[in-house]
């Protein structure tokens, strides 16, 4: 049975915010998996914010170029080293009529700073915000903080008296699978409002006609519904059931760009898939090797590296839709430098090598935890690494999941080898590197290091790096943490991903490479 949610607000007034009612119209979309949370702080994931960003609004936000530009602030300027004061945009409402405020931006920094947030890094540096009036804030810093504009554009707002009223003041702690009211219902100020929630069904949201924006195309519906096997999504799509998919299967992309009634459009996303594996635990919670770890020796590590062959997963399982990769951010990230991105060569003589050498000469075995409904060929992808794997004598028990089940189980460290993607929205180095490599602590620290890697050098250049303003030295501080981390083959890197959009020739998109649709830019004949 699946928990159905329909919300209602008695002063809200949905209707058309355009043309005639001949001009409107429904986008029916869908991809593998469904929303997470309707919780804007609960669990940062990447379908979860593209479907957040249509209820609630930040102060800053990306515009079709990713600039960034003005939201729900319509002005911000630094008072001092470790102040910034914006300055409110008026007459916004929240869906249930109520004045949108300072003490709503207030509340919302605090919110997501609470311990069960899932957006730290997006908090990293933040201390908090101070009402200066109704229509200006301030938010404090630890220190000088050059990435805050681009952390604030994933750090949405909530109103505080509506939190108040349900009783969620604090984020749902998504990883402990804890249900509250905000889980299941939204109140924001964007350009859609939430009216019904069926988990792993349908999700349906509508044009709120008090939206302070001017959207752009003609959409006044969206129904999401997730389908997670590939051959039946695609049949939706070309049978005319859904109108956009955002995440068709790469090998049926050749045969999408020859149907007249199919558009595809692609492009390099910034995400990186790669291989975490636990470097902390004196053994494995899931391998046969008793009384040790084999993943605290790098050669056992680099010998997993060596066994994979990273072109062989691009040509056979990504159809071509794959960059591989050495580093663990994509090309648009600021501080990626290519001299950095050499991939390894496969090389399972020097693999089994050392193997042997670590004491594994027959190999072991050891569960790879995977999700099966998140990224493109995910199950497929750890499947293929699962073979090459084995041609060194691991075997590797698969444990594919859907991705509802699969982040709270990794979250809570309870694996022993693990597959991940990390996209950067700040479109700066420190996220990812802070969130992956950084030795696991406080807020931000470590978020989604899940296997602990941990070097103090390491560190270091990350913690200089979150107050470091000039670019030459951030950039030199970034190539160093990637160095080191490269080194000690902290993580396997496997590729940055290409993303292909499929649609009916009639819907028109703005492709981005954070993978968000924003349906406030789509249009359909």
């Amino acid at each position: 049975m699946h928990a159905s949610t329909v919300v209602r607000a008695a002063t809200v007034a949905v209707a058309l915010a355009f043309g005639t009612a001949a001009d409107a119209k429904t986008l029916r979309w869908s991809s593998q998996g469904d929303i997470l949370t309707m919780d804007p702080h609960a669990q940062n994931e990447g379908l979860n914010n593209t479907v957040s960003d249509h209820i609630y609004e930040p102060l800053v936000t990306r515009g079709k170029d990713l600039k960034i530009e003005a939201c729900l602030a319509t002005q911000w300027k630094a008072i001092s080293p470790t102040t910034m004061q914006f300055k409110l945009r008026p007459n916004v409402k929240f869906h249930d009529g109520s004045p949108f405020t300072a003490d709503d931006v207030v509340f919302s920094v605090e919110r997501a700073l609470a311990p069960t947030s899932n957006f730290s890094p997006y908090m990293q540096g933040i201390t908090g915000a101070k009402k200066v009036d109704d229509m200006t804030v301030e938010i404090s810093t630890k220190g000088p903080n050059p990435v805050l504009l681009p952390q604030l554009t994933e750090v949405r707002m909530m109103s505080r008296a509506w939190a108040n009223k349900h009783n969620v003041q604090r984020p749902q702690d998504f990883k402990n699978k804890e249900e509250t009211f905000a889980a299941r219902n939204a109140n924001g100020t964007g350009p859609f409002v939430l009216k019904s929630r069926e988990a792993d069904v349908k999700t349906v949201l509508v044009l709120n006609s008090n939206w302070w924006g001017k959207l752009e195309g003609n959409v006044n519906e969206i129904v999401y519904q997730p389908i997670k096997q590939d051959g039946t999504r695609l049949a939706a799509l070309l049978s005319g059931e859904v109108d956009f998919v955002l995440d068709p299967p790469p090998q049926d992309i050749p045969r999408l760009k020859k149907d007249a009634k199919i558009k595809v459009v692609e492009g390099n996303e910034n995400r990186t898939i790669f291989l975490g594996l636990d470097q902390w635990r004196d053994e494995l919670l899931y391998s046969t090797v008793k009384g040790k770890n084999p993943f605290k020796d790098k050669r056992v590590r680099e010998a997993f590296q060596l066994a994979i062959d990273l072109n062989a997963l691009k040509t056979q399982v990504m159809r071509g839709l794959s960059n591989p990769t050495a580093v663990m951010f994509a090309p648009q990230v600021a501080g990626y430098d290519k001299a950095l991105d050499t991939v390894v060569k496969p090389d399972r003589a020097r693999a089994k090598k050392l193997m042997a050498e670590a004491g594994y000469p027959k190999g072991f075995e050891i569960t790879l935890d995977c999700p099966n409904n998140r990224y493109i060929n995910d199950e497929k992808l750890c499947q293929a690494i699962a073979a090459m794997l084995a041609q060194i004598d691991v075997k590797v028990r698969l444990n594919a999941m859907p991705r509802a089940t699969y982040f709270p189980k990794i979250q809570k460290f309870d694996t022993s080898l693990y597959m991940l993607g990390w996209g950067v929205p700040t479109f700066d180095s420190l996220y990812a590197l802070q969130s992956l490599l950084h030795t696991v602590g406080q807020g931000g620290d470590g978020n989604f290091n899940l296997g602990k890697y941990s070097n103090a050098k390491v560190d270091a250049t990350i913690d200089a790096l979150k107050t470091e303003t000039d670019l030459k030295k951030r950039a030199a501080l970034t190539r160093e943490a990637l160095s080191i981390h490269k080194a000690d083959v902290g993580h396997i890197p496997l590729h940055h991903q290409v993303i292909p959009w499929a649609m009916r020739s009639g819907v028109s998109v703005v492709h981005r490479a954070d993978n968000r649709l924003s349906v406030k830019w789509v249009k359909i004949n």
